[in-house]
């Protein structure tokens, strides 16, 4: 905030929020608004029904609660000018899933005389190195992935429905610590491989069919995604050679996980092994992205996916922590894609979720 000038910032990030103050509900369905001024207490803005959580779970923010009848951003402006701020050089996240356009413009709009600029991606630029006590909490939240995965796994059958396989993956993610995840699981047969976010819905696998898996665990908030294919009792020819080039695509990916490296050299890496199988023409937009704190409706971190995209510049350190695919689909091999959550150390990758195997799978 030094560095840009600004007098207070303005966040509705829910991970932003938590990772501020620790706020862990699932009331962020409606709009908070979290005042950081450069000096003083932090104020925090939210439904007046929120208080007896807001003041057992934060002590380093004041409540400000409104009534349903009330408007958000009255508070807010009340907030400014209780401080001193209505005409102040402020930032505001405008890369937010959850204040709406109407709350932006009545908190812009009603202070008019201030100098706003986008504050987004202060806080998430911050979060995207985790501390040792976060890399723990990523550590525990793999832990529970890998129990539902294999939950999961030992749960297929020919004539399994998606329902079983969604209830004991859950089960055994829950009972093994984790609390509810950003995202799913998404569990799909391949007939609808490409809806590439929807999840059980009452369909029934049989033999030669084969099983999606995308699956998250979550503990203290902290995300933890991994994947697999799964093939019902048999699987088609060319699915052995499938499942080498996807591990060796992974390696690739984790070789390449260095702190220095640049998020469009792992990319490379990753297509350098789809390259030496003849997939010339494969591109994906991805062969990863971080992860960290996760509400609703995401695991990526709140609104952003900072991705191991092709060309991307971005420096990579240590702490960062990453859903890596090696995803080969709809190409001139048969199906088959694994993705781990992968942290990079001082030393290189570390695959959180090595527990399921990543070869291939029958069941």
């Amino acid at each position: 905030m030094k560095e840009r000038d600004l007098a207070a910032l303005v966040v509705s990030v829910p991970e932003s929020i938590y990772y501020l103050t620790g706020l862990d509900h699932w009331g962020f369905f409606a709009c908070h608004v979290l005042v950081i001024p450069l000096e003083g207490r932090m104020a925090l803005a939210c439904r007046a029904m929120e208080r007896i959580t807001v003041e057992n779970q934060v002590s380093n923010a004041d409540f400000h609660g409104h009534g349903d009848t009330e408007e958000l951003s009255d508070y807010v402006l009340d907030i400014l000018a209780d401080r001193g701020l209505s005409a102040a050089r402020l930032g505001i996240e405008k890369r937010s899933l959850f204040m709406t356009p109407r709350i932006y413009e009545m908190i812009v709009g009603g202070a008019a005389k201030a100098h706003w600029l986008d504050g987004s991606g202060i806080i998430d630029e911050l979060r995207l190195v985790k501390s040792p006590l976060e890399q723990d909490y990523t550590r525990k939240a793999a832990a529970t992935a890998d129990a539902g995965t294999l939950a999961a796994i030992d749960a297929i059958r020919d004539g399994a429905s998606d329902y079983e396989i969604a209830a004991e993956c859950n089960r055994a993610m829950i009972l093994a610590g984790s609390e509810y995840p950003g995202f799913g699981p998404f569990i799909r047969p391949t007939t609808r491989l490409g809806e590439e976010h929807t999840t059980w819905r009452g369909d029934f696998f049989h033999d030669g069919d084969a099983v999606f898996l995308e699956i998250g665990g979550a503990y203290r908030k902290y995300q933890a995604p991994m994947g697999r294919l799964v093939y019902v009792g048999r699987a088609p020819a060319g699915a052995e050679r499938s499942a080498e080039l996807a591990i060796r695509g992974m390696q690739a990916i984790c070789d390449t996980l260095k702190p220095g490296a640049t998020a469009g050299e792992v990319y490379q890496a990753w297509k350098d092994v789809a390259d030496s199988a003849g997939l010339t023409d494969y591109h994906r937009h991805h062969c990863g992205y971080m992860v960290s704190i996760g509400f609703p409706p995401s695991w990526t971190g709140g609104s952003m996916v900072t991705s191991l995209q092709p060309g991307s510049d971005r420096r990579l350190q240590a702490g960062m922590t990453f859903h890596a695919h090696s995803w080969f689909t709809n190409t001139d091999v048969v199906d088959y894609f694994i993705s781990n959550t992968v942290m990079l150390t001082e030393s290189g990758a570390e695959n959180l979720t090595h527990r399921t195997p990543q070869t291939l799978i029958i069941r």
